[in-house]
């Protein structure tokens, strides 16, 4: 860390693939240093939906402040645009008041629009033109519009998983108004300049003993209710078709609720759906060299991981 980048607000990034314990050494962490924890994942901003997202419970969170966890209805309209001003916005206040701010979480462009020049203030919207482009993939499949976006910006196609429909289809509405790719917004690396007193650290697992994990998980959300939960978001009125109920743990149990899969198979296919994901984002996150990893599992225990990380930014901050 250059003496240049310790005059900046200071910034501990927590992150990783799904299951690896992320929430709990924030949590950890965040005791001993006099942190505060800002949410960077994507499904934790929606009320009502506890149990799929493994949202942190007031007993997991120990008396630690959270940020941007539960501040949108399952309907309402949220982008990654919007995420990256709010979450600044926290991380400067969090700093005013003299705690350390963690960024803690597992959705990639989340982290990287806190951390980069991400700019999206040049990208207009055209709802006429979104509801166009979702009627496409409803029709002819999700994967066209992402083979279609791979053309015009291939940099966003391969970040993107073919049926992430929203994100998709906004990369190919920003191409087609502005006539600019979506993966243009972020500067050159030579014109960067850091915007943080950055630290960075990812926790991973062996494959066999996170897999193992992952599957315990989905046993837990639904023994804890993951149906029912689902349930009363439908009967709450939210539509299958929002983007929100089309994450992760909810899609499968929409399946099996229509009665087009059983249960049995609807936990299957979430413990597969989990397991890729959680791979995916180990792709992403190994692309970023400031990444310190830090394994968890049977190599080292979370509370130790978590002091690992407290010694590891002493002096720094």
């Amino acid at each position: 860390m250059s003496e240049k980048n310790k005059c900046l607000p200071p910034l501990l990034v927590i992150t990783g693939p799904t299951a690896t314990g992320k929430s709990e050494v924030a949590v950890q962490v965040a005791g001993k240093v006099g942190g505060e924890i800002v949410s960077a994942d994507s499904m934790l901003v929606y009320r009502h939906m506890d149990i799929g997202t493994a949202k942190p419970s007031q007993a997991d969170m120990r008396g630690i402040p959270h940020h941007l966890i539960s501040i949108i209805e399952p309907d309402q309209d949220y982008s990654v645009a919007v995420y990256q001003k709010q979450a600044r916005e926290v991380i400067a206040d969090i700093y005013k008041r003299g705690k350390l701010p963690i960024l803690a979480g597992g959705t990639g462009l989340y982290i990287r629009s806190v951390i980069d020049h991400y700019d999206f203030t040049g990208a207009c919207r055209d709802e006429a033109l979104r509801a166009r482009l979702l009627k496409e993939a409803e029709r002819y499949g999700f994967e066209l519009l992402h083979n279609r976006l791979s053309e015009v910006d291939r940099q966003t196609a391969d970040k993107l998983h073919p049926r992430d429909a929203r994100r998709v289809i906004r990369a190919l509405e920003v191409y087609y108004l502005t006539g600019r790719p979506l993966s243009s917004y972020q500067k050159k690396k030579e014109d960067i300049k850091p915007l943080y007193n950055l630290v960075v650290y990812g926790l991973m697992m062996e494959r066999k003993a996170l897999y193992q994990r992952i599957e315990q998980r989905v046993e837990a959300m639904i023994e804890a209710g993951l149906v029912e939960e689902v349930q009363r978001l439908l009967i709450a009125g939210y539509s299958a078709r929002l983007t929100s109920m089309q994450g992760l743990g909810y899609k499968e149990i929409l399946l099996f609720l229509n009665g087009e899969i059983s249960l049995p198979r609807a936990v299957e296919l979430l413990k597969r759906n989990t397991r890729r994901f959680a791979k995916r984002q180990l792709t992403w996150f190994r692309r970023d060299e400031r990444i310190r990893w830090l394994e968890t599992g049977s190599v080292m225990r979370l509370d130790a991981v978590a002091q690992e990380i407290a010694r590891g930014i002493e002096g720094v901050f």
